[in-house]
């Protein structure tokens, strides 16, 4: 389970605006985001046991983000999810990050998973269960959990038959923090985030989970800037958002602006 919340055209200080929770078994481990990658670099955390992530932002300026997606059947993957969400950051944007995924899937399988990808100049909703579905998000704000979320001011969910009752409590809680985060008049993306950030650590949203061995293990926060005199930002919390604070990351002049910085 995680919940992605997504601002994408909708602020003039922050042209992209996520935050998320990731949640996880407690015993799986991970490193704290660092600048990965040999070629195209990259800003994320990592996870220790398959190698991939489930979140970063690329010196490219692209942003990719990705929840598993509740099926009524696991799939057999060939490969961790998170290893495509590496694949999609060392792309140069999010149209050939979209194209990387579709060449990966017509040669392996996954497991079900949502993927979000932004750049500045086009924002995708992956969906995939088997098949490949790909939207273009509209400016705005998009809210999507494992079993689907409010896309393009749509509610999309699919909520498998298994988990009938918990996933009715999971599209609950993306409708719940959706309605939340409605940009009020003249907002900015500093405080639109600041307002995700607290709604995502409020249990009364039930995005913020606590369970027996289970629960929400990291909290990300990722801005990118109008222009390269402004840097992006990209902050960290190493445990459920409720309790932890989120720390920022340190990032290389002029990261995430569009262009590869000098390597240090």
């Amino acid at each position: 389970m995680c919940t992605l919340t997504l601002a994408w055209r909708t602020f003039g200080d922050a042209p992209i605006a996520l935050a998320a929770n990731r949640d996880e078994a407690l015993d799986r481990p991970a490193e704290l985001p660092d600048v990965r990658g040999d070629g195209p670099r990259y800003v994320a955390p990592r996870d220790a046991e398959a190698g991939g992530t489930w979140i970063g932002l690329s010196e490219a300026g692209v942003v990719v983000a990705v929840t598993n997606r509740w099926l009524d059947a696991d799939r057999d993957g060939d490969r961790s999810r998170g290893l495509l969400v590496l694949d999609c950051l060392e792309a140069d944007s999010a149209e050939s990050a979209v194209r990387a995924v579709e060449r990966e899937l017509d040669e392996r399988s996954y497991d079900g998973f949502n993927i979000v990808i932004v750049d500045e100049f086009a924002a995708f909703f992956l969906e995939y269960d088997g098949e490949l579905s790909i939207t273009r998000l509209d400016p705005g704000v998009h809210v999507i959990g494992n079993v689907g979320g409010v896309v393009n001011g749509v509610e999309r969910f699919a909520i498998p038959s298994r988990r009938r009752e918990f996933g009715a409590e999971r599209a609950d809680s993306v409708r719940a923090v959706a309605a939340a985060l409605v940009p009020e008049p003249g907002e900015s993306g500093e405080a639109w985030l600041d307002c995700a950030g607290d709604v995502l650590a409020n249990h009364e949203y039930g995005a913020c989970l606590h369970g027996d061995g289970f629960g929400t293990r990291s909290f990300t926060r990722i801005r990118t800037a109008p222009g390269p005199e402004t840097p992006p930002e990209f902050a960290y919390a190493d445990g459920p958002p409720c309790e932890t604070p989120a720390e920022p990351v340190s990032l290389p002049a002029g990261f995430g602006s569009g262009a590869p910085t000098e390597s240090e």
